[in-house]
This record gives C-alpha cells, sequence and structure tokens, in this order.
C-alpha cells in the first residue's frame, strides 16, 4: 500500500487542509514515533500533468528555510513530491498557519551531512530507513523565496 493511501497519512492530509495550525504539531505515536513532531505541507508540481502533488512531511527549521528528507519509508525509489523538485525546484509549502514559496535544493557533503544529524535526531527512524536501501536519502533544503501570507 501507497504511503498517500494510508489511513495515517490521509487523516493527517485532510488535517492540515482543515485547520493547518493544529496539523502542524503532528502526533506520530500511531506510525511508531514518540510524540509530537513539527511537519509542513509541501506542494509540489507534478512535471507531465502540471496538477500539483500536497504532501505532509516532518521538517526542522534552518537558517534558510525548512529542511527535509526524502525517505519514502526506505523505499529504493525516490518519492514522487522529490521526482517533482528534481523536474521543477520551486514549490510552496505551508507551515501551520504561514505559507510561503520555496526553492528547494538537494545537499550535499558536509551541509548534508550536518542536516541528517539534525534530521535523524528529530525523526530517528530515518536511519532505519536508510538501512533498508541503497540509495542515499536526500536531505534537501527548501529555501524561503517569498512569504504570502497566513491562512
Amino acid at each position: 500500500m501507497a504511503i498517500n493511501d494510508q489511513p495515517w497519512f490521509i487523516s493527517h492530509l485532510a488535517a492540515y487542509r482543515a485547520n493547518p495550525a493544529q496539523a502542524h504539531d503532528w502526533d506520530s505515536r500511531p506510525v511508531g514515533g514518540n510524540g509530537i513532531v513539527p511537519t509542513l505541507l509541501l506542494s509540489t508540481s507534478r512535471p507531465k500533468s502540471g496538477g500539483s502533488l500536497d504532501i505532509p512531511l516532518l521538517y526542522q527549521p534552518c537558517g534558510e528555510g525548512f529542511v527535509i528528507v526524502a525517505s519514502k519509508g526506505g523505499s529504493n525509489r525516490h518519492p514522487a513530491w522529490y521526482r517533482n523538485l528534481l523536474a521543477n525546484p520551486a514549490c510552496t509549502a505551508q507551515v501551520g498557519r504561514t505559507r510561503y514559496v520555496l526553492a528547494a535544493r538537494t545537499l550535499d557533503g558536509e551541509e548534508r551531512q550536518r542536516y541528517w544529524d539534525l534530521m535523524t535526531r528529530a525523526w530517528p527512524a530515518y536511519r532505519d530507513y536508510q538501512a533498508r536501501t541503497d540509495r542515499q536519502l536526500p536531505v534537501v533544503i527548501l529555501r524561503i523565496r517569498e512569504f504570502l501570507g497566513l491562512d
């Protein structure tokens, strides 16, 4: 079953659309997490259809904006949202009630390692996800380009 077919995912996406301030602080216990973690709602453009893909993701703030990991639970394939960002790094996100225009950049080298360490402290299961696959899980910075306002 794909992640976007999972009941917890469907309910989190619906909650973000209905009450973003409340959905930002996601209770991760139903999926084996340790409790409340911050999430954002990322919107990417689908290159073929031109439509959008919305997905709630764990994040951590950084100096430029936000850091996310393209883990897909340790799948051998990159998540669709990350493939969309490779085709077009321009995206938007809602962080609680605040909306932004962003530019995605995949990290490498020491910078990737520094933010990987930050993300694995926030969500230790990323280490397990990495162990499940031969691909290196991409660490992505979403740099803030523009503030769009509050919902």
